[in-house]
């Protein structure tokens, strides 16, 4: 038994060596042909994917709350770590610390 990647439903069976069906939804399909998006996906400004210790360049200048000056555009930050929520990106920034940026504002390195 295989889930179902319409519904999600888990009593999918096989109906033959490659062929899956769901009675749920009626969806049948190959296993080896279906994508794994269980993931988080993040894209960064360009559209390219971003994964775990990836290095991005911001590409504008952001203000930071109690800084006294912003991450200015063109600083590379190495080794990020993907996040669900609104800043979906966590990393450390030589100069400010931890924090969480928004991968619109980033492009893979």
């Amino acid at each position: 038994m295989k889930q179902c990647p319409a519904c999600n439903s888990p009593y999918g069976y096989a109906m033959g060596e490659e062929t899956y069906a769901c009675p749920e939804c009626g969806n049948e399909w190959n296993p080896s042909e279906v994508e794994d998006e269980t993931g988080l996906k993040v894209v960064d400004a360009n559209g390219n994917v971003l994964q775990d210790g990836d290095t991005v360049v911001v590409i504008k200048d952001l203000p930071v709350k109690g800084a006294p000056k912003p991450v200015k555009a063109g600083t590379k930050v190495k080794n990020i770590r993907l996040t669900d929520g609104d800043h979906n990106i966590d990393c450390k920034i030589d100069g400010f610390g931890s924090m969480g940026l928004k991968s619109e504002f980033v492009r893979k390195a």
